[in-house]
Protein backbone atom coordinates (compact mmCIF):
# COMPACT_ATOMS: atom_id res chain seq x y z
CA UNK A 1 0.00 0.00 0.00
CA UNK A 2 1.34 3.43 -0.91
CA UNK A 3 1.70 6.13 1.73
CA UNK A 4 -1.06 8.12 0.01
CA UNK A 5 -3.45 5.16 0.07
CA UNK A 6 -2.62 4.47 3.72
CA UNK A 7 -3.43 8.04 4.80
CA UNK A 8 -6.38 8.58 2.45
CA UNK A 9 -8.09 5.30 3.35
CA UNK A 10 -7.77 5.83 7.10
CA UNK A 11 -8.80 9.50 7.11
CA UNK A 12 -12.21 8.30 5.89
CA UNK A 13 -12.56 5.74 8.71
CA UNK A 14 -14.09 7.22 11.86
CA UNK A 15 -12.70 4.29 13.85
CA UNK A 16 -9.12 5.33 13.02
CA UNK A 17 -7.38 8.00 15.10
CA UNK A 18 -4.29 10.16 14.77
CA UNK A 19 -1.72 11.60 17.16
CA UNK A 20 0.82 14.40 16.86
CA UNK A 21 3.46 15.29 19.44
CA UNK A 22 6.25 13.79 21.47
CA UNK A 23 6.58 11.66 24.61
CA UNK A 24 4.78 13.67 27.31
CA UNK A 25 2.88 16.06 25.00
CA UNK A 26 0.36 14.73 22.49
CA UNK A 27 -2.76 15.87 20.68
CA UNK A 28 -5.24 13.25 19.51
CA UNK A 29 -7.72 13.34 16.64
CA UNK A 30 -10.66 10.98 16.38
CA UNK A 31 -14.29 11.49 15.49
CA UNK A 32 -17.62 9.92 16.26
CA UNK A 33 -19.69 7.88 13.85
CA UNK A 34 -22.05 10.26 12.10
CA UNK A 35 -20.20 13.39 13.26
CA UNK A 36 -20.17 15.98 10.45
CA UNK A 37 -16.68 16.11 8.92
CA UNK A 38 -15.00 17.80 5.96
CA UNK A 39 -12.43 15.49 4.34
CA UNK A 40 -9.92 16.29 1.62
CA UNK A 41 -7.03 14.31 0.12
CA UNK A 42 -5.43 17.10 -1.95
CA UNK A 43 -3.07 18.89 -1.59
CA UNK A 44 -2.85 17.24 1.85
CA UNK A 45 -4.91 14.60 3.67
CA UNK A 46 -7.21 16.57 5.94
CA UNK A 47 -10.25 16.04 8.17
CA UNK A 48 -12.01 18.76 10.16
CA UNK A 49 -14.99 18.75 12.51
CA UNK A 50 -16.40 21.34 14.91
CA UNK A 51 -14.21 19.93 17.70
CA UNK A 52 -10.90 19.14 16.01
CA UNK A 53 -8.93 18.81 12.79
CA UNK A 54 -5.94 16.92 11.38
CA UNK A 55 -3.71 17.52 8.36
CA UNK A 56 -1.08 15.14 6.99
CA UNK A 57 1.37 16.18 4.29
CA UNK A 58 2.27 13.70 1.57
CA UNK A 59 6.03 14.07 1.84
CA UNK A 60 8.15 11.78 -0.35
CA UNK A 61 10.41 11.02 2.64
CA UNK A 62 7.50 9.59 4.70
CA UNK A 63 8.21 6.10 6.02
CA UNK A 64 5.24 4.36 7.71
CA UNK A 65 6.22 1.72 10.29
CA UNK A 66 3.43 -0.57 11.53
CA UNK A 67 3.86 -2.24 14.92
CA UNK A 68 2.01 -4.05 17.70
CA UNK A 69 2.40 -3.71 21.48
CA UNK A 70 1.16 -5.67 24.49
CA UNK A 71 -0.98 -3.74 26.95
CA UNK A 72 -2.24 -4.31 30.50
CA UNK A 73 -5.68 -5.53 29.45
CA UNK A 74 -4.52 -8.92 28.14
CA UNK A 75 -4.88 -7.71 24.57
CA UNK A 76 -2.69 -5.69 22.25
CA UNK A 77 -2.24 -2.28 20.69
CA UNK A 78 -1.56 -1.55 17.04
CA UNK A 79 -0.32 1.58 15.35
CA UNK A 80 1.61 2.98 12.42
CA UNK A 81 4.44 5.37 13.28
CA UNK A 82 4.69 8.02 10.54
CA UNK A 83 8.44 8.55 10.34
CA UNK A 84 10.79 10.95 8.60
CA UNK A 85 14.59 10.84 8.39
CA UNK A 86 15.93 13.01 11.19
CA UNK A 87 17.20 15.88 8.98
CA UNK A 88 13.74 16.22 7.37
CA UNK A 89 11.95 16.07 10.74
CA UNK A 90 13.65 19.06 12.38
CA UNK A 91 11.54 21.97 13.60
CA UNK A 92 12.55 25.23 15.28
CA UNK A 93 13.41 23.53 18.58
CA UNK A 94 12.28 26.42 20.80
CA UNK A 95 12.60 26.00 24.59
CA UNK A 96 10.78 29.22 25.52
CA UNK A 97 7.40 30.75 24.67
CA UNK A 98 7.39 32.48 21.26
CA UNK A 99 4.77 34.48 19.36
CA UNK A 100 4.59 33.21 15.76
CA UNK A 101 2.02 35.61 14.31
CA UNK A 102 -1.28 34.75 12.59
CA UNK A 103 -1.72 31.03 11.96
CA UNK A 104 -1.95 31.22 8.18
CA UNK A 105 -1.65 27.42 7.97
CA UNK A 106 -4.72 26.81 10.16
CA UNK A 107 -6.85 24.01 8.77
CA UNK A 108 -10.08 26.04 8.93
CA UNK A 109 -10.10 29.36 7.06
CA UNK A 110 -11.85 31.12 9.95
CA UNK A 111 -8.88 30.45 12.27
CA UNK A 112 -6.15 31.93 10.06
CA UNK A 113 -6.15 35.41 11.59
CA UNK A 114 -5.80 34.13 15.18
CA UNK A 115 -2.36 34.35 16.78
CA UNK A 116 -0.20 31.27 17.23
CA UNK A 117 2.16 30.88 20.22
CA UNK A 118 4.77 28.13 20.53
CA UNK A 119 4.90 27.05 24.19
CA UNK A 120 8.50 25.85 23.86
CA UNK A 121 7.75 22.24 24.84
CA UNK A 122 8.14 20.38 21.57
CA UNK A 123 11.83 19.67 21.59
CA UNK A 124 13.63 19.52 18.26
CA UNK A 125 10.97 17.80 16.17
CA UNK A 126 7.55 19.06 17.25
CA UNK A 127 5.93 22.36 18.20
CA UNK A 128 3.35 22.47 20.98
CA UNK A 129 1.31 25.61 20.32
CA UNK A 130 -1.85 27.44 21.31
CA UNK A 131 -3.91 29.71 19.08
CA UNK A 132 -6.17 32.54 20.16
CA UNK A 133 -7.82 35.85 19.28
CA UNK A 134 -8.86 36.53 22.89
CA UNK A 135 -7.19 39.72 24.24
CA UNK A 136 -6.72 38.32 27.78
CA UNK A 137 -5.08 35.16 26.51
CA UNK A 138 -2.84 37.10 24.13
CA UNK A 139 -1.80 39.42 26.97
CA UNK A 140 -0.91 36.57 29.32
CA UNK A 141 1.13 34.84 26.63
CA UNK A 142 2.95 37.97 25.52
CA UNK A 143 3.97 38.55 29.14
CA UNK A 144 6.01 35.32 29.07
CA UNK A 145 7.40 35.44 25.51
CA UNK A 146 11.07 34.50 25.67
CA UNK A 147 10.63 32.67 28.99
CA UNK A 148 10.14 28.99 29.91
CA UNK A 149 6.46 28.12 30.30
CA UNK A 150 6.54 26.00 33.44
CA UNK A 151 8.74 28.34 35.50
CA UNK A 152 7.35 31.69 34.29
CA UNK A 153 3.85 30.94 32.98
CA UNK A 154 1.91 30.47 36.21
CA UNK A 155 -0.65 33.19 35.43
CA UNK A 156 -1.39 31.73 32.01
CA UNK A 157 -1.47 28.11 33.22
CA UNK A 158 -3.77 29.03 36.09
CA UNK A 159 -6.29 30.54 33.66
CA UNK A 160 -5.87 27.87 30.97
CA UNK A 161 -9.10 25.90 31.65
CA UNK A 162 -11.20 29.08 31.54
CA UNK A 163 -9.48 30.54 28.49
CA UNK A 164 -9.19 27.25 26.57
CA UNK A 165 -7.30 28.48 23.49
CA UNK A 166 -7.09 26.12 20.55
CA UNK A 167 -4.25 23.64 20.92
CA UNK A 168 -2.17 23.18 17.77
CA UNK A 169 0.49 20.45 17.73
CA UNK A 170 2.75 20.52 14.67
CA UNK A 171 5.43 18.38 13.07
CA UNK A 172 6.97 18.38 9.60
CA UNK A 173 4.34 15.83 8.58
CA UNK A 174 1.36 17.93 9.61
CA UNK A 175 -0.69 19.00 12.59
CA UNK A 176 -3.54 18.17 14.95
CA UNK A 177 -5.79 20.98 16.18
CA UNK A 178 -8.10 20.61 19.20
CA UNK A 179 -10.87 23.11 19.90
CA UNK A 180 -12.62 21.58 22.94
CA UNK A 181 -12.27 23.11 26.40
CA UNK A 182 -9.25 22.35 28.57
CA UNK A 183 -10.30 20.41 31.72
CA UNK A 184 -9.32 21.78 35.17
CA UNK A 185 -6.27 20.20 36.87
CA UNK A 186 -8.50 17.90 38.92
CA UNK A 187 -10.96 17.29 36.09
CA UNK A 188 -11.43 14.51 33.57
CA UNK A 189 -10.48 14.95 29.93
CA UNK A 190 -13.59 15.50 27.80
CA UNK A 191 -14.96 12.79 25.56
CA UNK A 192 -13.48 12.96 22.09
CA UNK A 193 -10.45 15.01 21.03
CA UNK A 194 -8.07 16.25 23.66
CA UNK A 195 -4.44 16.98 24.45
CA UNK A 196 -2.07 15.77 27.16
CA UNK A 197 0.96 17.70 28.44
CA UNK A 198 2.88 16.04 31.28
CA UNK A 199 5.85 17.96 32.63
CA UNK A 200 7.27 14.88 34.36
CA UNK A 201 7.33 12.91 31.10
CA UNK A 202 8.71 15.82 29.08
CA UNK A 203 11.63 15.97 31.50
CA UNK A 204 12.72 12.53 30.23
CA UNK A 205 13.54 14.17 26.87
CA UNK A 206 12.25 11.25 24.84
CA UNK A 207 10.58 11.63 21.47
CA UNK A 208 8.59 8.41 21.59
CA UNK A 209 7.85 5.55 23.98
CA UNK A 210 10.42 2.77 24.21
CA UNK A 211 7.87 0.33 22.75
CA UNK A 212 7.71 2.20 19.43
CA UNK A 213 10.16 0.69 16.88
CA UNK A 214 11.19 3.89 15.14
CA UNK A 215 14.02 3.07 12.72
CA UNK A 216 17.45 4.39 13.59
CA UNK A 217 17.96 7.86 12.17
CA UNK A 218 14.23 8.57 11.93
CA UNK A 219 11.68 10.53 13.97
CA UNK A 220 7.96 9.81 14.30
CA UNK A 221 6.20 13.14 14.69
CA UNK A 222 2.76 11.66 13.99
CA UNK A 223 1.09 8.30 14.52
CA UNK A 224 -1.90 6.54 12.94
CA UNK A 225 -4.02 4.17 15.05
CA UNK A 226 -6.07 2.02 12.66
CA UNK A 227 -9.38 0.54 13.77
CA UNK A 228 -8.71 -2.24 16.29
CA UNK A 229 -10.22 -5.74 15.85
CA UNK A 230 -11.38 -5.89 19.49
CA UNK A 231 -11.96 -2.25 20.52
CA UNK A 232 -14.05 0.60 19.23
CA UNK A 233 -12.89 4.23 19.30
CA UNK A 234 -14.67 4.63 22.64
CA UNK A 235 -12.46 1.92 24.16
CA UNK A 236 -15.38 -0.50 24.50
CA UNK A 237 -14.67 -4.11 23.62
CA UNK A 238 -16.62 -5.78 20.84
CA UNK A 239 -16.74 -9.02 18.90
CA UNK A 240 -13.49 -9.85 17.10
CA UNK A 241 -13.39 -8.28 13.63
CA UNK A 242 -11.29 -10.55 11.40
CA UNK A 243 -11.28 -8.09 8.49
CA UNK A 244 -9.66 -5.41 10.65
CA UNK A 245 -7.15 -7.92 11.96
CA UNK A 246 -6.21 -9.09 8.46
CA UNK A 247 -5.89 -5.52 7.19
CA UNK A 248 -3.41 -4.60 9.87
CA UNK A 249 -1.42 -7.81 9.40
CA UNK A 250 -0.93 -6.74 5.78
CA UNK A 251 0.48 -3.43 6.99
CA UNK A 252 2.92 -5.31 9.25
CA UNK A 253 4.28 -7.18 6.25
CA UNK A 254 5.20 -4.04 4.32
Amino acid sequence: MSSFALLADHIRDHEASWMCGRFGAVAEFHRDAGEPVAIATEPAVTAATARRAVRLKLLPELRPVAYETVNKCMTWGQAVALCLPEPFARMAGRAVVAELGPDRDAIRAKDRDALLFDLGLGGRYTEICVRTSDPETVGLLRAIVGRPLFSEGGAFLGRLPDLSPHRVFRSRLGRVEVYQSVPPPDGKSPEGPHTHVRQRLLALRRYHAATVPVPEGCIAGMTLYPAHPLHRETGAETRFDSARYDAFQELLKQ
